[in-house]
């Protein structure tokens, strides 16, 4: 099949596709896609969740302000550079530092903890801290950040505006900033939801679209999974066969659709699918179009406080296992690790 042809009924047609033979030959065109334009490497990201203060009262995220019963915390400068180091000892080329929406992490601050990876470390920097102001992202572009990650969540924007409250005075448009984002030079990362309540086939269709218009250099797609101490944790989506079902299967469905609409950005086979299926989730996403892995580096004493939503997968591994571990599943493909920072094959055409 040519990777440039699939229209919005084509992806419709995806989407609701069920039948196990015909899905393998969606499993095999996006295989395809990958190893033809990025390979057969798998690059390792460190990721380090900084934070999970939170200044938003997002519906669905176990970490967001409403949680009145969650211990916070804050990681100190020297912890952080101590979990870059690990990721420079194990070879991983990029470090994500991630966090709430946590204005307690001043623009300052955060530009000194990116200025001294960037002299310390050969790593490439990504920055996943929310909807900051642009002051805020052109200084820590100055800094050296060379990524930026902000998931557009969904694109119909009466859905996005009913699961994200904005700040007070404030309007969220993820679209626009994710633009603005690539003015200043970033990297840019973006991604969706599967299944949201509310969510319809087409607005998932549209979603996928919208990658492809925002030239994306990284996109991550995962399934809903609600905290159960959030409004969302109750279903209150549509009780028809408009509602996108939050399954492992609809999540691989968009994900090989996704690789094959944007066929030299970098795909995560994320944590959100090894929750889902502990067992090969990792695996099935990468046989699927995925080509990046994001091992957790966060302190195991943080990374429980960093629920977002329940039962995250490798929550109480210790780094030196977790690599292991993902190193020998990865192999077991018969796919490499990738050497370098893995910069955007989709940025550098």
């Amino acid at each position: 099949m040519p990777v440039s042809k699939i229209d919005r009924s084509e992806i419709l047609n995806w989407l609701r596709e069920n039948d196990e033979t015909r899905l393998a030959v969606l499993w095999r065109w996006a295989d395809r896609v990958r190893r033809e334009n990025v390979g057969d490497d798998v690059h390792l990201r460190g990721l380090i969740e900084i934070s999970n203060y939170c200044a938003r009262h997002c519906a669905y995220c176990g970490i967001s302000l409403h949680s009145r019963e969650l211990a916070r915390y804050r990681m100190a400068a020297e912890e952080i550079l101590d979990c870059v180091r690990q990721a420079v000892d194990f070879g991983y080329g990029t470090v994500v530092l991630q966090s709430g929406e946590d204005y307690g992490c001043s623009t300052e601050w955060i530009a000194a903890l990116v200025r001294r990876i960037k002299n310390e470390t050969p790593l490439a920097v990504t920055l996943s801290l929310g909807e900051r102001p642009e002051e805020d992202l052109m200084a820590w572009r100055d800094a050296g950040a060379d990524r930026y990650l902000l998931r557009f969540e969904t694109s119909n924007r009466r859905l996005y505006e009913s699961i994200h409250p904005p700040l007070a005075g404030r309007v969220s448009d993820r679209i626009f900033i994710l633009k603005r984002i690539k003015q200043l030079g970033y990297e840019v990362g973006s991604g969706v939801m599967i299944g949201i309540p509310g969510q319809t086939y087409s607005d998932l269709a549209r979603d996928i679209e919208t990658f492809k218009e925002l030239d994306l250099d990284m996109i991550g797609i995962g399934p809903f999974i609600p905290h159960p101490n959030t409004p969302l944790a109750v279903d209150t989506g549509m009780v028809s066969d408009q509602q996108v079902p939050a399954t492992e299967l609809m999540a691989y469905k968009v994900l090989a659709l996704t690789r094959i609409m944007c066929p030299r950005a970098n795909i995560p086979s994320t944590t959100a699918l090894a929750t889902l299926n502990k067992v090969e989730g990792r695996e099935l996403g990468l046989a699927r179009g995925a080509n990046i892995v994001m091992p957790n580096l966060t302190p195991p004493a943080y990374r429980i406080l960093y629920e977002i939503y329940p039962d995250k997968a490798c929550i109480y591994e210790d780094r030196e296992d977790c690599d292991t571990g993902l190193r020998g599943r990865i192999t077991a493909l018969g796919r490499r690790i990738g050497a370098g920072r893995g910069d955007s094959l989709n940025r550098a055409k």
